[in-house]
């Protein structure tokens, strides 16, 4: 199981409050990993920001943002050999058009 947690800088203000756009990117992202979807959710906040969660077979793909500090909060964990959670996160990356990322890669265990 491979659980990545990453912060997406420097992305345009409208790219990340964007409700319908945000979904779609979630959506697209879980085909990059080669994941299941089961169930897809965002919520735009008033005056800006969009949470997202990706309910997957795999697990999930989440991200928050902060349009007008230009950050996006993001995860994606997947268990299962065929999945591929990096892609999904260069994906993000690149939807967002984000300058910079942090980013930590965990190897989760069930032991």
């Amino acid at each position: 199981m491979k659980h990545i947690f990453f912060t997406l800088k420097g992305c345009p203000f409208e790219l990340l409050d964007g409700e319908k756009e945000i979904k779609m990117m979630l959506y697209r992202a879980t085909e990059a990993s080669k994941s299941t979807l089961l169930n897809l959710a965002t919520y735009k906040f008033d005056p800006q920001g969009v949470t997202g969660f990706a309910m997957l077979a795999e697990s999930h793909i989440s991200i928050h943002t902060w349009p007008e500090k230009g950050i996006a909060v993001c995860d994606v964990f997947t268990c299962g050999d065929d999945t591929e959670p990096q892609k999904a996160v260069e994906y993000m990356k690149e939807q967002l058009k984000a300058t910079d990322i942090v980013s930590n890669q965990f190897e989760r265990l069930l032991e």
